[in-house]
């Protein structure tokens, strides 16, 4: 067993086989769809990314909520009591108020459980690219280092986590007012592939925009050729919104012009998939700078 727990949160879209791999621990998110409450745990129990992408092209419209204190709570105590020490990795202040909660949770723990070492970072990141950080901090743990040494590697190296995604759908940008309603309809009519990335504030943001679907894929991971830090040596993650097929291209790609060796696929979870809809594309990598 480890000497302490690194637990996240389920925004990190790391998959079931991958959360046992690394022994860490995934409290979910929840999301609201068709006026029911689910959960997005790494094993899909309450609902499968394939299901959820289908209601969103039906015209479901999905909301999504933070963990609140008293879930962080109810996580961590158990921990505690059983003399454990706790790293939490959580999901982007930027994009959530899930670090705020477990800040407020964590304050209150460290009061009731002083002997305990209790910390929280805000990884500044989202989805597999959160996950791509978890990951690492977890093989930092391998490696034998403690909690204070895993805690102040992440912090130094969150930054250096670089997000680039694509979506294919800009009305849900719309909805979740990241762009107007005119650059929605314009840029679906030209076929206009926004270009995102998440900054160094962890908000999601756009830094571009490529024409036609394909281009899109191609801007990703000209971005990456850009910034990233010997490719060929890393573990590179890619999320899709239920478009597997173009996730592989991207994979190709990336071994295809870096010599990749290693690369992580998984889903965007409904956390973030609410918001950027089936067909995002996310790139995932250790860089120089976001």
């Amino acid at each position: 067993m480890s000497d302490f727990v690194i637990l996240t949160d389920s925004s990190a879209d790391l998959g079931a086989e991958l959360v046992e791999q690394m022994d860490i621990q995934v409290l979910p998110l929840s999301f609201n769809v068709q006026g029911m409450t689910y959960y997005n745990y790494p094993d899909n129990r309450d609902m499968d990314p394939q299901s959820f992408y289908h209601l969103l092209r039906k015209g479901e419209l999905a909301t999504t909520a933070a963990i609140n204190v008293a879930q962080y709570a109810e996580a961590l105590e158990p921990l505690l009591q059983a003399g454990k020490d706790v790293l939490i990795l959580a999901f982007s202040s930027g994009l959530s108020a899930t670090f705020n909660s477990s800040s407020v949770a964590v304050t209150e723990l460290r009061e009731k459980y002083p002997e305990r070492k209790l910390y929280t970072v805000d990884t500044l990141c989202a989805s597999l690219g959160q996950g791509l950080l978890v990951y690492l901090a977890a093989k930092e743990r391998e490696k034998g280092k403690n909690i204070d040494e895993v805690r102040d590697w992440v912090v130094s190296h969150k930054l250096s986590i670089c997000h680039q995604f694509t979506v294919d759908d800009l009305h849900f940008l719309k909805r979740g007012g990241r762009i107007s309603s005119t650059t929605a309809v314009m840029g679906s009519m030209l076929k206009i592939k926004p270009v995102l990335h998440v900054d160094n504030e962890g908000h999601l943001v756009s830094i571009g925009k490529a024409r036609g679907r394909q281009a899109s894929l191609k801007a990703l991971v000209d971005r990456m050729e850009q910034t990233a830090i010997d490719p060929k040596d890393q573990t590179v993650f890619i999320s899709h919104g239920d478009c597997i097929q173009d996730a592989e291209l991207v994979a190709q790609m990336v071994k295809d012009r870096f010599g990749v060796q290693k690369t992580y696929i998984n889903y965007v979870g409904p956390v973030i998939g609410a918001h950027s809809g089936p067909g995002t594309l996310a790139l995932f990598y250790v860089g120089v700078e976001r």
